[in-house]
């Protein structure tokens, strides 16, 4: 796919002056984490672990405290930081589809711009099925499906532990005077959690309000804040790298989780721990040290805003905007709301026995204060993505069975149907577990955001039904 310069930096709204004036381009680093979710740093607050790099990293920029991907699983949320567009609109609904040909991302735009660019670590999801069986590998083959070796300048799917050998490999290759684009993407914190990859003692985890106080929650948690603590190590032998090659004045450093945790609430639904995730900004001289913001921001924001770092204007196509002048200002109109979708997970196909962290639809509006869930398929019976077997969802079955749960997280998990609309007042309810869908002291809030999602909807060329009648 030839993307022109001109058509890449078409679009509304000129770059910020401070970057024009700034001289050369900055170079860019985006490293991902893999499932995590706000609060889980300690530069957010979890003082039971330690996560002494990222929390210094904090420190020498901006901290997001409402950052919120666009869907709550790992395909569709990477599509949208990539393509500054809801996974629905570029018609990545089926977690195994390759990204079409024709859609433009961060890479291409930025490669435009005369950038060199290059993605490294745990696979990228956004190329079709790691292992494809043989009727999808032949269609992938046959049509030309798998882009992204003519999208970007380097391209590696290695282990995480070799991240720091694939980014010396990389600065290498850059062309010297050239600006760069590196994406890297960690596997921690994703499940399978393991036993050994830090030291959180269960008992000193703070538990969120929408999970139960169970032994095998605890054990679950701590393995989890563990692997985020070896992420944390990984993600310091990134920045030594960039360090040794005397980078770091005129790089912009975003790093992200790609989507909330694998714990009920979590992945997989369109509740804040599925969609809220750490985000940190650090660009020397142009973000302000020490800086935090409350400010809503979406996964569709984070490819306008790197490419109007570059220099660059947000392409039309792209329904997300710019937060630079965010980060370099402070200041800028907030965005009302942030949208999310949750779609198709896994590549297995549909059978009678499938549950909802298979194959659920829904999709949410989110303002400062309130939330609105529309959900599809409500009869699905829930189940967390990816953590079902473990002790702390086995346990709450348990405990469902003998009827030991509390009526709020019995309500939160076995309800069947579920309902279609749920409003949550996240200021007094920050578990969401209190619906207020039709309650007339409610009413304002949830017309506004049941009008903001049939706008997005019809934008986006949703394929579900509208949440309004008219």
């Amino acid at each position: 796919m030839k993307i022109t310069r001109r058509a890449a930096l078409a679009g509304t709204g000129a770059a910020p002056a401070l970057v024009r004036a700034a001289g050369a381009p900055p170079h860019i680093l985006l490293i991902l984490s893999d499932d995590h979710s706000a609060p889980y740093l300690g530069a957010y607050g979890a003082g039971w672990m330690s996560t002494p790099n990222l929390d210094a990293f904090a420190r020498q920029g901006m901290r997001f405290d409402r950052a919120f991907t666009a869907a709550p699983q790992c395909v569709p949320s990477r599509t949208a930081i990539m393509t500054g567009r809801s996974p629905v609109a570029v018609r990545m609904g089926r977690f195994s589809s390759p990204l079409p040909p024709e859609i433009l991302t961060l890479p291409e735009a930025l490669r435009a711009l005369g950038y060199f660019t290059g993605v490294c670590g745990r696979y990228f999801h956004l190329d079709g099925p790691i292992k494809a069986g043989a009727v999808t590998q032949a269609v992938l083959e046959k049509h030309g499906l798998r882009t992204w070796s003519r999208r970007i300048d380097m391209l590696d799917v290695s282990p995480q532990n070799r991240t720091p050998e694939r980014f010396e490999e990389f600065l290498g290759k850059v062309p010297r005077g050239k600006p760069w684009f590196f994406w890297i993407n960690y596997s921690d914190p994703h499940h399978v959690w393991d036993k050994d990859a830090g030291k959180v003692d269960p008992a000193g985890i703070q538990l969120p309000p929408h999970l139960p106080d169970l032994p095998g929650v605890r054990e679950d948690l701590a393995r989890y804040c563990g692997e985020v603590e070896r992420m944390d190590s990984l993600f310091a032998e990134a920045m030594a790298v960039l360090r040794r090659h005397s980078l770091d004045e005129n790089t912009l450093v975003l790093f992200m989780g790609d989507n909330g945790m694998a714990f009920p609430h979590g992945k997989g639904s369109l509740y804040d721990p599925g969609l809220n995730v750490p985000l940190l900004a650090r660009w020397p001289g142009r973000v302000k040290a020490g800086g935090h913001t409350r400010s809503l921001v979406s996964g569709e924001d984070i490819a306008p805003t790197l490419i109007q770092a570059a220099g660059g204007q947000t392409p039309k196509e792209m329904s997300g905007r710019s937060f630079l002048p965010l980060l370099t200002a402070g200041a800028q109109e907030p965005r009302r709301f942030i949208f999310a979708a949750r779609l198709h997970h896994g590549n297995a196909p549909f059978r009678p026995q499938t549950r909802a962290f298979g194959f659920d639809l829904s999709r949410c509006a989110r303002s400062g204060r309130w939330k609105l869930i529309y959900n599809c398929t409500p009869h699905m019976e829930y189940w967390p993505v990816d953590s079902g077997n473990d002790p702390g969802w086995q346990q709450m079955l348990a405990a469902h069975r003998e009827g030991r749960l509390k009526p709020e997280h019995e309500q939160a998990y076995f309800s069947v149907p579920r309902p279609v609309f749920e409003l949550y007042d996240l200021e007094n309810d920050p578990g969401e577990l209190r619906n207020l869908s039709g309650r007339p002291e409610a009413g304002e809030a949830e017309r506004e955001l049941l009008a903001a999602l049939q706008e997005k909807m019809i934008l986006d060329y949703d394929f579900l039904p509208p949440p309004m009648s008219e």
